[in-house]
């Protein structure tokens, strides 16, 4: 695998930030930087970026996105997130916070490259409209749509538990087994591990 991952654990409800970086051009992104911005200056220590992918526009997962001055990609169905408080759900925890950056929109399919490494993406809709899955050479960064035995809340505004169901079931379970799964929040699994809890119920 030519790309290296590190995570960063950033904010009050332990957001998976991740610095990602393809080995064979040093080139560097960030995915869902959620809050902590100097804590994530901390582990770039210097490195520059390239740019900021969004698995959606909550706000525990986009907080810090404007003050890298790179450009961020977003699904089209969660681009209005940015710029809307309540949509973001920053005003639902009574911090109203809204992000000013023009942001590049996502669609299914598309592919984003950094230096020589790949990723797609896949619309996976359920925990908000504009839910994406970002899939490389055999990893995959699910968001709050897939976690270790579990998976993203479903009762929020733009959610749907019908949706996620399909885009787990639909998308992600039909992965190679071998495949690192990179969620939003909590320890990384994988697709097999993640077939055994979903064939459970």
């Amino acid at each position: 695998m030519n790309i290296k991952v590190e995570k960063i654990v950033v904010g009050p409800i332990e957001t998976n930030c991740y610095l990602v970086t393809c080995l064979q051009t040093a080139k560097s992104l960030l995915i869902d930087p959620g809050d902590e911005y100097e804590k994530i200056e901390g582990v770039l220590s210097g490195r520059p970026i390239e740019f900021i992918l969004n698995t959606h526009g909550h706000i525990d997962h986009v907080k810090e996105d404007e003050k890298f001055g790179v450009p961020v990609y977003i699904h089209s169905k969660d681009k209005e997130c940015l710029a809307d408080a309540s949509k973001n759900l920053s005003a639902f925890v009574g911090e109203p916070i809204t992000i000013d950056v023009d942001a590049v929109v996502l669609e299914d399919g598309d592919t984003v490259k950094l230096g020589e490494a790949v990723f797609e993406v896949l619309h996976t809709p359920g925990h908000s409209a504009g839910s994406v899955s970002f899939k490389a050479e055999g990893i995959l960064f699910s968001g709050d749509t897939l976690f270790c035995g579990d998976y993203g809340r479903t009762d929020l505004p733009g959610g749907s538990e019908e949706e996620l169901f399909s885009s787990v079931r639909g998308k992600l379970l039909s992965l190679p087994g071998e495949t690192v799964v990179y969620p939003g929040h909590g320890p990384c699994t994988s697709i097999g591990e993640e077939k055994k809890f979903w064939d459970s119920f």
